[in-house]
């Protein structure tokens, strides 16, 4: 980016012109602070321009999807891509979509709490609310995604240890021009050992040579959530 765009953004700090309407930042600046050297190389990944799809793939509490959260805003407040599309395989194992109540959104918002709970800090809930209505932050199901292609956009496609191959396959192949893809995934967690999209993709892109695509990995040393989660999954043997 050049000083005059740069000047352009900076003399604007204070507001976000998006679909003709002003968005006043909660927190003007976007400072992703890295706490270990897995999420630093995350981290950079996150914001290479070059590598349009990212993994993180590691144990709860190490912040694979706050770190794509943080990304997402910072290239949203600094004008890089228009909207924010947030995905998952859609539920659990024992529930469907078509029998919870309410509208999309509030179908997802138990599984799409977490990153909310991070644009939180950042836009304020009715802020929210607008950015959704005007379609600026997305939820969609994986499945609805199919025959898409998000340009200019930041994906989020969380908790994706339980995607099929072919459901893996979808998905990546959604992504457009001048956009990013942060895909997030326990393999501890999956439910799903065979037919699995995410040790499928893990696999075979070792014998690749990718520059736009790339897998960062977190062990148990990099949780930074409370000393007692290290025990939890340690108990339920999900780290070794």
């Amino acid at each position: 980016m050049g000083a005059k765009a740069r000047a352009k953004r900076q003399a604007s700090n204070n507001v976000v012109k998006f679909n003709n309407y002003l968005l006043p930042k909660k927190n003007k600046n976007i400072d992703i602070i890295p706490w270990n050297r897995n999420q630093e190389s995350y981290t950079l990944s996150l914001l290479n321009e070059s590598k349009s799809i990212v993994f993180g793939i590691g144990p709860a509490g190490t912040g694979k999807t706050l770190l794509a959260c943080q990304a997402a805003v910072k290239s949203f407040l600094e004008n890089d891509i228009s909207k924010i599309i947030v995905t998952r395989p859609a539920v659990s194992t024992d529930e469907d979509l078509g029998f919870l109540p309410g509208t999309l959104e509030q179908k997802m918002a138990p599984w799409t709490r977490p990153i909310f709970d991070v644009l939180r800090e950042y836009f304020y809930s009715g802020e929210i609310e607008s950015m959704i209505r005007e379609g600026i932050i997305e939820i969609s199901p994986l499945a609805y995604m199919r025959g898409r292609t998000f340009k200019r956009a930041f994906i989020i496609a969380d908790e994706m240890q339980n995607a099929t191959p072919n459901q893996m396959k979808m998905l990546l192949t959604r992504i457009g021009m001048y956009s990013k893809m942060a895909v997030t995934g326990d393999l501890a967690q999956a439910d799903r050992l065979n037919d699995n999209g995410l040790i499928d993709f893990v696999n075979q892109i070792k014998r690749k040579d990718t520059k736009h695509i790339d897998v960062c990995y977190f062990k148990k040393e990099d949780i930074e959530r409370h000393e007692a989660v290290k025990e939890v999954l340690e108990i339920y043997g999900d780290l070794v």
